[in-house]
């Protein structure tokens, strides 16, 4: 097959494993930097180009998309489906994990457990938002922030609203901001379950090394081996699945109501290989083989 990685490039270490593994399966790679492509619209004839060649050609494609190149990337992601390449992450499922107020309206559907959570865009309701939570400390999060970027913890109600004012004065572009419950005998701690195909590959615990309250490896975290409990291992295919997502990064907490889910990542890091020993890049590609043949599948989420 003739895979193309979308990228920021070939020093990516999830797109070096990737090409790795798919070059010892005996597939063509080529790694596409997305941000240098562009797409032509016209009747009947949606195509995308990346220096004059067309991406069409491709059998299936894998988007590793950044956070702060979203709108574009999916939107390259959205061209090629249009021209009927594979896609093992959809532009619609990429795109919703990103807004943190419609994952957690879309878990919260699906029953997955998440930390209570409420928003508003009144900083005058912080009383009664909070007393909704049971009380502070509470996090504060911007509903498109990313690697623990605008979150914030809260441990008084002063605290709250000012962090609330703040980001509502420099929030110009109306992204929600959430407001969500502290989980004590969490803080500092979560896991990330790597999530291909409807099955765990990799499981990790992530702990803070200082005080701050979020252990995203991004921030200095650790990471080390873990075992999921059966509970957990459902819950996180199950937020996979609810997000119309073939591989994330699903990020949980365990708490004294079980686990709950914080996060589902669609371009999740490789950095759980290094920790784990286990080779996630591998379940990927094979997941490509059996799919790529099919039609990209109708997405079914409905949000």
């Amino acid at each position: 097959m003739k895979i193309a990685i979308l990228s920021n490039g070939p020093g990516n270490y999830s797109t070096k494993r990737l090409k790795e593994e798919a070059l010892k399966r005996g597939h063509e790679v080529d790694i596409i930097k997305y941000r240098d492509c562009y797409a032509s619209i016209e009747k009947n004839s949606p195509t995308v180009s990346y220096r004059g060649e067309d991406l069409g050609k491709y059998d299936a494609i894998i988007p590793r998309i950044s956070a702060n190149m979203t709108r574009y990337g999916t939107a390259i992601v959205r061209q090629l489906e249009m021209q009927g390449v594979y896609t093992i992450s959809s532009s619609l499922a990429i795109n919703r994990s990103r807004d943190k107020l419609r994952s957690m309206q879309i878990l919260a559907k699906a029953g997955v457990g998440i930390p209570k959570t409420v928003f508003s865009r009144n900083s005058a309701d912080i009383d009664d938002l909070i007393d909704k939570l049971g009380g502070t400390p509470v996090i504060i999060k911007l509903a498109r922030g990313t690697h623990g970027n605008g979150v914030v913890l809260a441990e008084t109600k002063k605290a709250a609203k000012s962090v609330l004012q703040a980001f509502y004065l420099t929030n110009e572009d109306g992204t929600n901001i959430l407001i969500q419950e502290f989980i004590k005998e969490s803080a500092g701690t979560d896991i990330r379950a790597f999530v291909v195909g409807g099955r765990v590959v990799a499981s990790m615990k992530r702990q803070s090394l200082d005080d701050d309250f979020r252990s995203n490896l991004h921030k200095g975290g650790q990471g080390t081996v873990v075992k999921l409990t059966l509970e957990e291992r459902k819950m996180a295919v199950r937020a996979a699945k609810a997000m119309g997502l073939n591989v994330a990064g699903v990020d949980l907490m365990r708490s004294e109501q079980g686990p709950l889910i914080l996060e589902v990542n669609a371009s999740p890091g490789f950095g759980i290989e290094t920790v784990t020993k286990r080779n996630v890049a591998l379940p990927i590609i094979e997941y490509i083989e059996l799919n790529a043949k099919r039609r990209n599948k109708k997405d079914k989420v409905g949000a």
